[in-house]
């Protein structure tokens, strides 16, 4: 932010509007190009998004003021929390401290004639540039060249910062600008974009229906604030932690006392609660902003203007993601892709199948899918598609806070967690309890109580059972969650193990078109083979070549080709039964119409479901799962 030397100047001088500054006549900025050769955590962004990938190097800053533990650290903490400085900085034009030229800034809005004040934003690194101005990469840990904010001053980066007494200039302006004295390096560069503002920000944002946010309240933040009772519960959270008080809620759900923990305790709640609260719902807030934004019958607006669709979901997944994950999404990051991956390694649930110990978790699988199919959609106009995507990304997304819950119960529970345990486990119980509430209040009664903040006594077993019962209304399931892995004993601990449910859920990534269909033929064989036999009277085994504790094949929000086992078996062994069967279908074995009918049938439902995979093979991810309990 720049002061500048006299009204008189400013009004004069000042224009109305500062626009992305380029060559003379340049064009603004195209979002139908990608502006990055570097991809965040495999998805390819579409618009410049380097900015908003950074903020976790101000959580990366954050958390290592935090681990100080001492009231100079936290205090650090908080400022870098409330005014950031690594992502989105309020940036200066014109001549830098060192004497080099600062060009190709960008105003944050419009500077009216006869104020003081006019904030611009810096360029990024000049390592490409096009005539269409400069991009910078997505994982260039220089991209802003003067870095000064809330950030301790061992951090800061000020040799490139505008100098005082400097000047800028405007293309097209008249005369250069002067600054006066009043102007300080350290004072007057600040950040535009902080961890505390996407919570601060959220009544605007999330909340109240206008304008500028025609599908307010979002279905997922209602939830929250229904639970919570205040827009601004995020932040309510850390910046009790950051103190060291309490945060009361007027619903009197979810309240979190700060004032019982230490340290240890409070650097949980606010390293923790920044990114599973605030993070985590700011993502969330730019899939919908996303479907506010896009409109098939303007489909020059998905990527003409710094709002667009395109953008925002580009945004969204690079708050997912951060710059730290690196291209491909294995290196170590800070925000909630490295959570998914870190708690896969402890519920068995890395890999693409879901089944591993180590590598990018199986939900970050299932979510890149999603990214990629929403920006697909976007890219095709086709906007009334991302409704059933973005209601996909909030459920999966909600899977490493309900492990990360359970891991720390049984912590607790079993193996004598203290306070850094309990006060975990808290912050994950915050960041999923208002979805348990919005199923059924009684469970998420019982979680609070035993894995809140002060609880008397947790009981694990409790706590997994009344997540359980409303897995089905939560759109997730026993093998998306897996079970709590002993890695010494090369087994789920006792107690731990996976919900055996017949609502289990596998996302096959369908890249393979080729594959997806063969693989449904193969079952199409065993299902008219099935009921072949019932025509006979040949039952068949109980046991389906599908096991119920194993995930569905094919997730999605419609009923699913294969009934689960509350319905009918439709796939079985070779070997036959004595006796009745107890899952198989019943029918009239004296009619041979009958048998010819239900073979037509099963060839009318095998002949659709193979055209709906051949369009998954076209470019079309298919998603159904069965239809969830209505809660």
């Amino acid at each position: 932010m720049m002061k500048f030397c006299s009204l008189a100047a400013a009004t004069l001088l000042l224009p109305t509007t500062l626009a992305f500054y380029y060559e003379p006549g340049a064009e603004s900025t195209s979002y139908f190009k990608p502006s990055y050769e570097e991809r965040m955590a495999g998805y390819e962004p579409m618009s410049q998004v380097t900015d908003h990938n950074a903020i976790d190097l101000d959580q990366k800053i954050f958390e290592t003021q935090l681990a100080l533990g001492t009231e100079e650290g936290f205090q650090l903490a908080q400022n870098i929390y409330e005014q950031g400085d690594l992502s989105k900085g309020d940036r200066i034009l014109g001549t830098a401290v060192d004497g080099t030229t600062i060009s190709y800034a960008k105003a944050y809005s419009s500077a009216s004639a006869g104020g003081f004040v006019i904030k611009i934003k810096y360029p990024g690194s000049y390592d490409r540039e096009s005539s269409r101005g400069t991009y910078t990469d997505i994982q260039d840990p220089s991209y802003v060249p003067c870095s000064v904010g809330g950030l301790p001053v061992t951090e800061q980066k000020t040799a490139r910062c505008f100098g005082v007494g400097e000047t800028i200039t405007v293309f097209n302006g008249p005369t250069p600008y002067d600054t006066s004295d009043t102007y300080a390096v350290a004072d007057d560069n600040k950040a535009g974009r902080t961890i505390q503002g996407f919570s601060i920000s959220a009544a605007v944002k999330q909340l109240t229906k206008s304008d500028s946010c025609p599908g307010c309240p979002y279905k997922e933040f209602k939830k929250f604030h229904d639970y919570y009772g205040s827009s601004t519960y995020a932040d309510e959270y850390v910046t009790a932690a950051l103190d060291g008080t309490a945060a009361n809620f007027t619903t009197g759900h979810g309240d979190a006392d700060f004032s019982k923990y230490g340290f240890d305790g409070r650097r949980e709640g606010a390293k923790r609660g920044s990114v599973y609260l605030n993070v985590y719902m700011c993502v969330l807030r730019e899939f919908e902003d996303t479907i506010d934004n896009c409109k098939d019958e303007y489909i020059y607006r998905n990527f003409a203007a710094a709002d667009a669709s395109l953008h925002a979901w580009d945004k969204g997944v690079a708050f997912y993601t951060g710059s730290l994950e690196g291209k491909t999404g294995a290196s170590d990051g800070k925000l909630l892709h490295a959570l998914a991956d870190k708690r896969c390694a402890n519920y068995k649930t890395c890999g693409t199948n879901g089944d591993e110990l180590e590598g990018i978790s199986k939900i970050n699988y299932l979510l890149g899918d999603q990214f990629d199919l929403g920006q697909n959609r976007i890219i095709n106009y086709n906007c009334g598609a991302l409704r059933p995507i973005v209601h996909r990304i909030a459920d999966l997304m909600s899977v490493p806070m309900i492990q990360g819950t359970l891991r720390y119960a049984y912590k607790v529970d079993v193996q004598g967690g203290v306070e850094k345990q309990k006060a975990a486990g808290a912050v994950f119980m915050a960041a999923v309890i208002p979805r348990v509430h919005a199923c059924n209040q009684e469970d998420a009664a019982i979680i609070y109580e035993n894995m809140k903040i002060g609880a008397f006594t947790t009981d694990y077993k409790m706590v997994k059972k009344a997540f359980e019962r409303n897995y089905d209304c939560m759109g997730v399931n026993g093998a998306l969650v897996g079970g709590l892995w002993n890695s010494t004993a090369n087994a789920y601990y006792e107690g731990a193990e996976p919900k055996k449910d017949g609502s289990n859920v596998l996302a096959i990534g369908l890249g393979s078109g080729a594959a997806a269909v063969a693989l449904l033929a193969l079952c199409g064989v065993f299902y008219m083979r099935h009921q072949q036999r019932e025509v006979q009277g040949n039952p068949t085994d109980e046991q389906s070549v599908l096991p119920s504790d194993e995930p569905n094949i094919l997730p999605s929000d419609e009923p699913s080709v294969i009934p689960s086992d509350e319905e009918s078996s439709v796939l079985s062994t070779d070997e036959p039964t004595t006796g009745g069967s107890s899952k198989g279908l019943e029918i009239g074995l004296g009619s041979s119409a009958a048998a010819v009918a239900l073979l037509a049938e099963a060839n009318e439902k095998f002949a659709a479901a193979v055209a709906l995979l051949t369009e998954a093979a076209q470019g079309q991810v298919a998603q159904i799962k069965q239809k969830p309990v209505e809660c």
